[in-house]
């Protein structure tokens, strides 16, 4: 798990700047819609959409941002058709990476995403190649100066967490998808604030990457967030705390 805290402090402090020139939003509306789409506009029905609306929240969005976007998955706004496609790909030194996007043209978006991991020594997987190294759960990032980690257990595991892990600088929760919101609402109760809370994917095994190989990595994750029809990004590299605080000063 080496590294997946770090890389998930790096994106939460670029989701403000990417919020200010719109990405965010973007992303996030398309998420919105297609949650409202598979399964219904009532959030309490819908835990897909519960988490969109949360990430609406978070980056700040105005409600009618959201209440539009739920509108055009149902059907009652008109609206561009997203389908969800993944792709499985390897980086650098056989990083094992997996990208989540939602597309109005899946031959557009594989083309591009194609374009992007030949140029910077990627190239894309089989379906199956890759996806069998990622477990999906719930994930809590928690910044280790804002609460001690005996009183963060008691919280986190009655509410039902799986397991908590000791980083540098953070803990980091994990649990199952459909408890994620349960456990969140739970340890804001208890005014333990979390630094993101997400589904993601979870590497079962990890690639030790370092130098100019590790930095390589990177700038292919960072591509690949920043195209318009990614929604998430997965990677299994264990990469130096250096070089991710290099990358952070960098920012």
């Amino acid at each position: 798990m080496s590294g997946h805290s770090k890389w998930a402090s790096i994106k939460h402090k670029k989701g403000a700047a990417d919020a200010k020139r719109g990405a965010l939003f973007t992303k996030i509306i398309k998420e919105i819609t297609m949650a409202a789409r598979n399964g219904g506009k009532d959030p309490d029905m819908n835990p897909a959409l519960r988490t969109a609306i949360g990430k609406a929240k978070e980056a700040n969005m105005p409600n009618d941002n959201v209440k539009n976007a739920i509108k055009r998955g149902t059907g009652e706004l008109p609206g561009i058709v997203y389908e969800t496609v993944n792709y499985e790909a390897y980086g650098p030194r056989g990083v094992a990476i997996m990208i989540e996007a939602l597309t109005d043209n899946k031959n557009r978006t594989t083309a591009e995403l194609r374009n992007i991991l030949s140029k910077k020594n990627g190239n894309m997987a089989g379906a199956g190649s890759v996806a069998w190294m990622f477990n999906k759960k719930g994930y809590i990032l928690v910044d280790k100066t804002t609460v001690k980690e005996d009183v963060l257990m008691d919280v986190a595991l009655e509410a039902g967490a799986e397991d908590i892990k000791s980083e540098d600088k953070n803990f980091e929760v994990f649990c199952v998808i459909q408890d994620l919101e349960k456990i969140k609402a739970a340890l804001q109760a208890k005014g333990i604030n979390f630094q993101s809370a997400e589904v993601t994917m979870i590497p079962t095994s990890t690639v030790k990457v370092t130098g100019g190989d590790a930095k390589q990595v990177l700038a292919l994750v960072e591509v690949l967030e920043e195209h318009d029809d990614v929604q998430n990004v997965y990677a299994n590299f264990d990469i130096p705390d250096e070089i991710f605080e290099q990358m952070a000063q960098e920012e």
